[in-house]
């Protein structure tokens, strides 16, 4: 989807009856259709074929020869099943980039089912997320896919860019557990450069402090000290200069030392004022803060100012389908929302004859 708002005709291919999985994963719906799937397949046409059907299977080779960038989420070895891997694929058009994504690799790994919240376990998310130790929580969204979609995003655009050069495609491969790995940073170097194994911290980061959530009057309050500046102005904010002259609280290794001690002494006096206010007088200071909102909260900050997170299309009832907006921004080029996610194979027959121009049977109809 990432691609087809920056301009790419992208084409769905879906098993005809059942189509995408996410079609299935509801509720909630919308104009009878699955959120989860309205929310990653706009700008696409669906086509639904059987690739182990000989007309659809060479309706696949064709689109195949035509394409830039063929993406497949498989098993490891489906797609040479059919035929239609990436030796074959590029014998029958050496120019295409195949981005194949998979769960652990074509490997070792290559026959365990790629779930996001099978990877959150074993890839070490949730050992570092959590109220408490030895409470391993999931993220709130299929954090894994997403991240796994951006990183095959950016792997194809550069094997695109290099193609300009070279007139050569390539295999581009992202799987979800490498993509984790690489995406817990700070967490996964502690590891492989100092042998720390880090725990679940709750709120707290493990080398920052203050940097959590907090209680207000009202609701919880993040902070999110960066340095000793920030500090030194929370402490000024809270009307608290005592603190950033403590010993214990000067500098951040110190913080972090003491962070118990740290956190007693700001939640006494931020449950004097509510989210609201403590937002409103500690932003001016340069203090990172903020209530911890919900969606319909996060939306309407957005909306203050002014970053138009909406994209509507017409739904299939002429309707409006109001999707999120795509993050980019391009000055000459800006992210375009022109097809609404598809019904199931609602394109099979226009692509079909489209791919049909060129095959050997149709040449051999119009001789």
């Amino acid at each position: 989807m990432l691609l087809a708002d920056l301009g790419a005709d992208v084409v769905k291919v879906e098993q005809p009856g059942t189509g995408d999985d996410t079609r299935a994963w509801g509720p909630p719906h919308a104009q009878g259709e699955a959120t989860y799937f309205l929310s990653v397949n706009r700008n696409k046409r669906s086509i639904a074929l059987d690739l182990r059907d000989p007309a659809d299977h060479a309706r696949a080779v064709e689109l195949i020869r035509r394409a830039d960038v063929l993406v497949e989420n498989f098993r490891p070895g489906t797609m040479a099943k059919h035929g239609l891997g990436h030796q074959e694929a590029r014998a029958l058009n050496p120019r295409l980039v195949y981005c194949s994504v998979t769960g652990f690799g074509p490997g070792a790994g290559a026959a365990l089912p790629g779930y996001d919240l099978l990877v959150q376990a074993v890839g070490g998310l949730m050992s570092v997320t959590g109220p408490a130790p030895g409470v391993p929580v999931k993220t709130g969204v299929a954090l894994v896919d997403v991240l796994t979609g951006l990183h095959a995003a950016v792997g194809v655009l550069a094997a695109l860019r290099e193609r300009d050069a070279t007139g050569e495609g390539q295999l581009v491969e992202v799987n979800l557990l490498s993509t984790l790995l690489s995406s817990l940073v700070n967490q996964s170097a502690g590891y492989t450069l100092a042998g720390v194994v880090p725990g679940i911290l709750g709120n707290r980061h493990p080398s920052i402090a203050p940097y959590e959530v907090f209680t207000a009057a009202d609701r919880p309050l993040v902070i999110a000290v960066g340095n000793d500046r920030q500090f030194a102005s929370l402490c000024r904010g809270l009307e608290a200069p005592e603190l950033a002259a403590d010993a214990r609280f000067a500098t951040n290794p110190e913080r972090v030392a003491h962070i118990d001690a740290l956190a007693a002494e700001l939640t006494d006096r931020l449950r004097h004022r509510t989210a609201a206010e403590w937002f409103a007088l500690l932003t001016p200071l340069g203090v990172p803060c903020g209530p911890v909102n919900d969606l319909a909260g996060a939306f309407q900050l957005a909306d203050t100012l002014g970053l138009e997170p909406r994209a509507s299309l017409p739904g299939p009832d002429g309707e409006p389908l109001d999707l999120v907006a795509n993050p980019i921004g391009l000055s000459r080029t800006p992210p375009r929302y022109e097809r609404r996610p598809p019904a199931l194979g609602e394109h099979t027959v226009e692509l079909s004859a489209w791919l049909d121009d060129r095959l050997p049977h149709r040449n051999e109809e119009s001789r």
